[in-house]
C-alpha cells in the first residue's frame, strides 16, 4: 500500500473478495451539474445513484451551492447530497485552484469511508479537482465524459489538455456512445481498453405515450432543448417559415430557454407566425412529458451530441423523431425510429416534409408499438448494472504510489504541461500531509450511513416490515 493511502485515508471496508466482485462500494458522485439545476448530466448521476442505492451501494453526491440551497440534503431513498460552499465561475462550472477543494473534498471522502471516485463531466472543474484529489489520497477513480469536443479551436485544445493530466491516470473512463468514446480515446491519447461504453437511459414510465393530447386538425412539431447554438437553433430559425409557408396546419411548441431565444422571437415577429410557434420557456422536468405528448413529430437540430436523450424521450412518448445526423445520434434508436438529416436547413426540411407525408397518410406505426419497443432499449437498472461491473474491476486494480504518479504525469502529459502538473501533484501531497497533521482522519467521526448496506434508512425499514409481519401474524 502507498504512503498516501496511509496518510490521506481510512482503511477500506472489506465487503467483498479481493477480486472485487460482489463487492458492496461507497461511491461518490461529483460534479458541478446536479439538482436543483436541470440537465442530462444531472438526470443521469441522479438516476444512476437510486439504482445503485437499489442494488446495496453506498452513495453520496458532492456539488457545489445553489443559491441558499447549501450544506448537507437528502434525496428519495437516503441519497445524501453535499453542496459545498465554492464559488461559482462560469455556466454553473466553479472556479478552481486545484487546492481550495482538497480540504472540503477530503473531509467528504474520509467521513463517508468513499472506495470509488466517480467525477462527471469533461465541462466540471469541481470533477476534474476531485479526480486530482481522489488520487492523491489513493482511492479508486472514474470518470464518465458526456460531451463532444474538437481540436481545433483554443478552448478544444485547452479542455483537451486538461482532460489528458485528469485521465493519464484513472482507473476507467465511461462514455455514453461509441463515437464519444473514440472522441475522449483521442483527446485524452488513452488506451481504449479502459474506456468502456455505457449509453444514457430514461424511465419509460415518466415518459408514455397519450394521443388523445394531440389536436386533431393540425400536426404539431414539437422541441425541446436548451436554446443555444450547440443546439443548432439557428438551423430552426431557418426551417420554421419554410416549413410553415408550405403547410398551414403545422405548429411548432418549443420548450427551453436560453440565449438563442431570441432568434426564434425575431422569425415568429418577422413572419407573423405567433398563432403557429409558441415559445414554452424553461420547463421543469416533471412537464416534460405534458409536453410532448402534444406533438406528432419531435425534432433535434443538434450540432453535436454525445448521447441525445431527448429523442428517446420523445420516441417513448410515440413521436416521429427527426433528427440530425451528428456525434453520437445514429448509434441511439433503430433506423426505423428516426428520420437521419445533414445539419443543414434544405435536408432537415426534407426529413420534415418526408414525416409530414407519412402522418398525412397514416403509415406511420402507432404511439403505443414505439414506446413498447424504446421502453426496453436503454434502462437505468441496466445502465447501473454495467456501471457496477465498472467499479468492481476498479477495486482490484492498484492506484499509482506518488513516484509512478509523477512519471505517468510527466510521460503522458508532454515535457511542459506533465512537468508542471507533477509539481502540482507534489503540492497537492504535501498540502494533504498538512492537514491529515491538523485533524487526523482517524479522529474524524464517521458520516451516518442513510443508504448502503448498513444503511440506517435501509434498516428502518426492514424494521418496520419485521413489525409490520409480526403484528399480522398476531
Amino acid at each position: 500500500m502507498s504512503q498516501r493511502r496511509k496518510v490521506g485515508t481510512s482503511p477500506k471496508p472489506d465487503s467483498g473478495d479481493s477480486s472485487g466482485v460482489g463487492r458492496k462500494h461507497s461511491i461518490c458522485m461529483v460534479s458541478d451539474f446536479f439538482y436543483p439545476n436541470m440537465g442530462g448530466v444531472e438526470s443521469h448521476i441522479y438516476q444512476l445513484s437510486q439504482c445503485l442505492i437499489e442494488k446495496g451501494h453506498k452513495v453520496v453526491v458532492v456539488t457545489h451551492a445553489y443559491g441558499r440551497r447549501k450544506g448537507v440534503r437528502y434525496l428519495t431513498h437516503g441519497l445524501k447530497v453535499y453542496y459545498l460552499p465554492l464559488q461559482v465561475m462560469y455556466n454553473q462550472s466553479t472556479a478552481t485552484t486545484c487546492f481550495h477543494s482538497l480540504p472540503l473534498l477530503r473531509c467528504v471522502f474520509v467521513r463517508e469511508r468513499i472506495t470509488v471516485v466517480h467525477a462527471h463531466s469533461s465541462f466540471s472543474a469541481m470533477a476534474h479537482d476531485a479526480l486530482f484529489h481522489a488520487k492523491t489520497m489513493g482511492l479508486n477513480t472514474v470518470f464518465t465524459d458526456h460531451s463532444l469536443f474538437g481540436f481545433a479551436d483554443l478552448s478544444s485544445v485547452l479542455t483537451n489538455k486538461l482532460l489528458t493530466v485528469s485521465l493519464c491516470d484513472t482507473n476507467h473512463i465511461v462514455c455514453v456512445s461509441y463515437t464519444s468514446k473514440e472522441n475522449t480515446v483521442l483527446r485524452g491519447t488513452l488506451q481504449p481498453e479502459i474506456v468502456s461504453v455505457i449509453p444514457n437511459a430514461v424511465d419509460p414510465t415518466d415518459f408514455t405515450p397519450d394521443p388523445s393530447q394531440r389536436q386533431k386538425d393540425r400536426i404539431t412539431i414539437v422541441v425541446v432543448s436548451r436554446l443555444v447554438y450547440r443546439k443548432g437553433i439557428d438551423l430552426l430559425g431557418g426551417i420554421i417559415p419554410d416549413l410553415c409557408l408550405k403547410h398551414p396546419d403545422l405548429h411548432f411548441l418549443i420548450g427551453g430557454e436560453g440565449p438563442k431565444r431570441i432568434v426564434l422571437e425575431e422569425v415568429r415577429e418577422k413572419y407573423q407566425l405567433h398563432d403557429r410557434v409558441r415559445l414554452l420557456g424553461a420547463l421543469e422536468h416533471k412537464d416534460v412529458r405534458g409536453v410532448l405528448v402534444q406533438g406528432h413529430i419531435f425534432l433535434n437540430t443538434s450540432l453535436t451530441e454525445a448521447f441525445c436523450m431527448a429523442i428517446v424521450e420523445g420516441a417513448s412518448c410515440g413521436l416521429q423523431v427527426v433528427s440530425t445526423r451528428v456525434g453520437g445520434i445514429p448509434e441511439v434508436l433503430p433506423e426505423d425510429l428516426i428520420t437521419l438529416c445533414e445539419p443543414t436547413v434544405r435536408s432537415l426540411c426534407a426529413g420534415l416534409e418526408a414525416v409530414i407525408a407519412k402522418e398525412r397518410s397514416g403509415s406511420v406505426p402507432a404511439p403505443a408499438s414505439i414506446h413498447a419497443r424504446v421502453k426496453n432499449l436503454y434502462t437505468w437498472r441496466n445502465v447501473a448494472e454495467r456501471t457496477e461491473k465498472v467499479y468492481d474491476r476498479v477495486a482490484a486494480e492498484e492506484v499509482l504510489p506518488l513516484d509512478r504518479r509523477l512519471r505517468r504525469l510527466r510521460s503522458h502529459c508532454g515535457p511542459v504541461a506533465g512537468s508542471i502538473f507533477a509539481f502540482v501533484a507534489v503540492l497537492d501531497f504535501l498540502f494533504l500531509l498538512l492537514l491529515q497533521w491538523l485533524a487526523p482522519c482517524e479522529l474524524m467521526d464517521a458520516a451516518v450511513d442513510a443508504s448502503g448496506p448498513r444503511g440506517l434508512w435501509r434498516q428502518d425499514a426492514c424494521f418496520k416490515k419485521a413489525a409490520k409481519k409480526t403484528d399480522e401474524q398476531t
